[in-house]
């Protein structure tokens, strides 16, 4: 599972400043699926995160300034207050959730994942 083998979530405790958090997914989507992704983001995949009430905001982004590679990027983030939150659904529902997503689109998207905290 992720993280499960070491300590992030301990570093990031202990270096959290009382901010927002942001987990924050980018993307690349290859063209032939794009249409199909997007949709399924906003109707299904995005409003299922929510629904665990572990994150209470989203923002849904493209990039503008993609100029290399095939396909377009985007950053998906989800915002909570609690670090907790975060390592709940890490450990909890984003398994889950990123089968679901590799079942329906497989190799035609690339993602990595970030924590971020407001300054």
């Amino acid at each position: 599972m992720f993280f499960r083998n070491d300590n992030m979530f301990q570093i990031c405790k202990k270096n959290l400043k009382n901010a927002m958090i942001i987990y924050n997914v980018t993307v690349n989507v290859e063209k032939e699926v794009e249409e199909v992704w997007v949709n399924w983001m906003k109707e299904t995949h995005i409003p299922e995160i929510l629904a665990t009430g572990l994150f209470h905001e989203h923002k849904m982004l493209r990039l503008l300034n993609e100029t290399e590679g095939e396909g377009e990027t985007y950053a998906v983030q989800y915002f909570t207050d609690e670090l907790d939150k975060l390592e709940k659904y890490m450990s909890e529902e984003a398994p889950r959730l990123r089968d679901e997503h590799y079942k329906k689109f497989q190799d035609k998207c690339v993602s990595f994942r970030t924590f971020l905290e407001t300054v």
